[in-house]
């Protein structure tokens, strides 16, 4: 129902005014889209045209975007001025600021002002723009919570800033972190608190995220993602911001940028059909043809913009149908994104985001805080990711806009557009066709000269000779390529390569060398790894993706969250795939022991969910296979509803404590087997490690539970416990090592858990615990567990708090609704009907 705005008498005075004056345009709205669709039509050959402007805001035409640098000191509100009241007089624009429109009335063709004057208009356009949007939490409204939209929210932050103290800026996007960076810079303490774990997430992937996110740090703004926020505190004005996880950051202000909606409020009031937005057509014509509306407000094929491009080229569109030319209409365009932070490079455009009809082409440099990626689709540019060198942004932008084929200039476009022209050369050729004095490791500032030196006036033949000698590829270990490649061409047929296998095709890095450089530049994210350590690919590979995961998880138990799509399918779902798509489910028996009710429970399951399969393991315990993808969770529901949790079948983790039964029955029984294999299950359960473990405890050297070919095995004897290591008895059999001998059932439960982690620490991913002991030594291993005290102990500790962050039942976690996307069924979809001929 539209709004009843004027009386019958009103209406005709309006119409006899319009049938004697000329054409009336009344734009509502003098923000940046309004105020380029005015410039575009000015410069146009238009009919003549009466042109009143109405601005809720007391002033003329500014550049939002300016709107940090002015926050910030870096700019005055007059440097930023768009349009000053010269070009209104210039154009006859009668400017109506601070003044605005509360109703349309579409029959009478007026609009009426908060005053109350009423207006006619012949042709009217809406350019409302967007309100902030406010998160309703607790708090929201009191004193000292802003938002960051126009000058007036300026001049609060400007205020709060005068008295110091803290900001907490709600929201890791564009103008977030601008507002976080300007308050900086007017000597406020900032806290960032954005909800996604990427800054700028919809503008940047993880790894440009993750650059952004250091070099907010590095300003003095705590930065925290991931982080939801439950409630604004203080009772007549802002104290403080609660945090969901219980954290409260201190707060003198409160800045709000989580986005904008549509300010569509007068159109819908007016009966104008909207959506989101004013929904407009191609010609930015809304439901009635004498209204038009463009920027912020409409909604055009379902779409609403925020960005300025889009906006402009509206501004366009609508300046050419005012003034009678003939368009082809409102086609969006891709926009590009910069930061407005002074020091802080960064640009995007287009898609980036994985799919697998696209290849990506990466550059990083570490040392230098760069990182470029070019996203192709079929030897097109469609999007680009630069931070720390955005020189050749425009480039690479135009590329894409164009959609021109770079197929003839894919070897050479990350290096820009200076680079075009040349030919790849052989990778070896191409580096000792470098000067002598071309940098090889940035980090430690070494030339090939000084290298090619090196090798031949020291006899140096390895990767590790030239590391140790010269220091290059010792630091970020980006250049280890290099340096390889460097040896093959100084040394020529002489050089033997090293055998060093990188990790994978992302990297020339080892897993042990990767391992290392976590720890010493205390690496805690994925983002991190992959550009210090300058992978040659944007987000790894499933190769090296879960092989990070594990190791930051190791390393920093409590700093890293495990990422779900890093891991194989059987650790996603915690169960074991079989050949038809069905799983396998096996609950854990503490040492081979079960119970009645436990026997039951496993049997109920089985016939309830019609289990086709029951099997006993080598492991001495019951596999329930042929489960439906779907029925997983009721089946662990049922199964933990018996007191039963995840056996970790799937795992790299620990499988199985296998025992005999010991003292409890045994006649040749020397110690109690089983108990000591329960309760060193129970302290090793739910530990993730690079490869799957499987342990055994023997009652006597009769080895019924086959200690001796476990990872980790304890033979009991009547003088304590013998400790074996590195057995194996799958595709490679071998029997364990001796490791010593401990006196009690603590002390082998401490050295069983020292040995854990220390496999953990550092072993490569996918190495089973025989293979890492004989790539790093038994003696060595028997020195840091059986004879360094101290050591042993740090390992235990470590290990313990480990447990105390991974240790929990998976399966419960997924029965109460946890990732409960991976067990819906897929939907089966019913072909078409066909149509029937004409």
């Amino acid at each position: 129902m539209e709004q009843e705005v004027f009386s019958a008498r009103e209406r005709e005075h309006i119409h006899e005014n319009r049938r004697q004056d000329a054409e009336r345009l009344v734009v509502i709205g003098n923000g940046m889209a309004a105020g380029r669709a005015m410039e575009e039509f000015f410069a146009k050959n238009h009919p003549p045209m009466s042109v009143t402007v109405f601005g809720a805001e007391p002033r003329v035409n500014y550049n939002r975007i300016m709107l940090s640098p002015v926050l910030s000191g870096e700019k005055a509100f007059e440097d930023i001025i768009i349009h000053d009241e010269a070009w209104y007089a210039k154009h006859g624009v009668t400017l109506r600021r601070g003044e605005a429109i509360v109703a349309i009335d579409r029959e009478a063709r007026a609009v009426e002002t908060a005053a109350g004057e009423k207006l006619p208009y012949d042709k009217l356009v809406i350019a409302t723009g967007s309100q902030p949007f406010v998160i309703p939490v607790p708090g929201a409204n009191l004193k000292g919570v802003v938002t960051f939209r126009d000058l007036d929210d300026v001049a609060l932050m400007h205020e709060a800033a005068e008295k110091g103290g803290h900001a907490v800026v709600i929201g890791g996007g564009l103008l977030g972190l601008e507002a976080a960076a300007g308050l900086s810079l007017k000597g406020m303490k900032v806290s960032v608190v954005h909800l996604m774990a990427t800054l700028m997430e919809r503008q940047l992937d993880p790894n440009a995220g993750y650059l952004l996110q250091k070099a907010i740090t590095e300003r003095g703004i705590e930065v925290l993602v991931a982080a939801n926020t439950e409630a604004i505190l203080g009772e007549n004005c802002v104290t403080g911001v609660k945090l969901k996880d219980g954290r409260v950051l201190p707060a003198d202000l409160v800045v709000m940028a989580v986005g904008i909606r549509p300010n569509a409020a007068l159109a819908k009031a007016a009966g104008l059909e909207c959506n989101r937005g004013v929904l407009v057509d191609d010609f930015l014509r809304t439901s009635d043809e004498h209204i038009f509306a463009l920027g912020e407000c409409v909604e055009h094929r379902g779409q609403c913009y925020g960005l300025v491009a889009p906006l402009y080229d509206m501004a366009k569109i609508l300046a050419s149908e005012l003034a009678g030319e003939a368009t082809g209409g409102f086609i969006p365009s891709v926009s590009s994104t910069k930061l407005k932070v002074t020091g802080i490079d960064l640009f995007s455009a287009g898609d980036f985001s994985d799919d697998d009809e696209n290849n990506e082409v990466v550059l990083r440099d570490p040392s230098r805080g760069i990182y470029k990626r070019v996203i192709l689709r079929d030897n097109k540019i469609v999007g680009t990711v630069l931070y720390g060198d955005t020189a050749d942004g425009a480039w690479y932008f135009d590329l894409l806009k164009k959609s021109e084929d770079v197929g003839a200039m894919r070897d050479t476009l990350i290096f820009g557009q200076a680079y075009q022209g040349g030919s790849p050369l052989d990778p070896t050729a191409a580096v000792a066709a470098l000067p002598d004095d071309a940098e090889i490791c940035g980090c430690n500032g070494v030339c090939k000269g000084a290298i090619v030196t090196a090798i031949q006036s020291g006899g140096l033949t390895t990767l590790e000779d030239v590391r140790t000698k010269t220091k290059a590829s010792a630091s970020c270990g980006q250049c280890a390529g290099k340096v390889e490649l460097l040896l093959a061409a100084t040394l020529g047929e002489s050089y033997q390569a090293s055998g060093r296998r990188p990790m994978c095709k992302c990297t020339d890095l080892t897993h042990e060398e990767v391992r290392g450089f976590i720890k010493s530049k205390q690496l805690k994210s994925q983002p991190a790894v992959t550009q210090e350590l300058g992978w040659k690919t944007s987000g790894g590979c499933p190769t090296c993706r879960p092989a990070l995961n594990y190791y930051l998880l190791c390393d920093w138990p409590y700093d890293y969250k495990d990422d779900y799509q890093s891991r194989f399918v059987n650790e996603r779902v915690h169960a074991n795939i079989q050949k038809d798509g069905t799983f396998s489910v096996v609950p854990r028996m503490w040492g081979g022991v079960t119970t009645p009710d436990e026997l039951r429970a496993i049997a109920d399951v089985v016939d309830r969910f019609k289990i086709p399969t029951v099997k006993v393991t080598g492991g001495q315990r019951i596999d329930l296979l042929g489960v439906k993808k779907q029925d997983l969770p009721a089946v662990w529901a049922q199964l933990n509803a018996a007191g039963m949790v995840s056996g970790f079948a799937y795992a790299k983790g620990l499988r199985t404590v296998k025992t005999c039964v010991g003292t409890d029955w045994c006649r040749f029984g020397t110690q109690d087997s089983t108990g000591l294999g329960i309760k060193m299950e129970k302290l090793l359960c739910g530990s993730w490690t690079p490869a799957k473990v499987k342990l055994a405890v023997s009652g006597c050297p009769r080895n019924c539970a086959e200690a001796t070919v476990k990872d980790i095995g304890v033979i009991c004897t009547d003088s304590g416990y013998d400790l074996h290591v590195a057995g194996a008895a799958g595709l490679h059999v071998r029997a364990t090592d001796l490791l010593g001998h401990v006196d009690s059932e603590e002390a082998a439960l401490e050295h069983v858990a020292a040995i854990m982690q220390m496999y953990r620490e550092e072993a490569a991913y996918l190495d089973r615990l025989w293979k890492w002991v004989e790539k790093s030594g038994l003696e060595r291993l028997r020195a840091a567990i059986m004879d360094d005290h101290d050591n042993r102990k740090a390992l235990y500790e470590r290990f313990l708090i480990s447990q105390r962050v991974a240790r929990r039942d998976p399966w419960a976690e997924r029965a109460a609704g946890k990732d409960m996307h991976e067990f819906m069924p897929l939907a089966v979809l019913s072909p078409a009907l066909p149509l029937a001929a004409e």
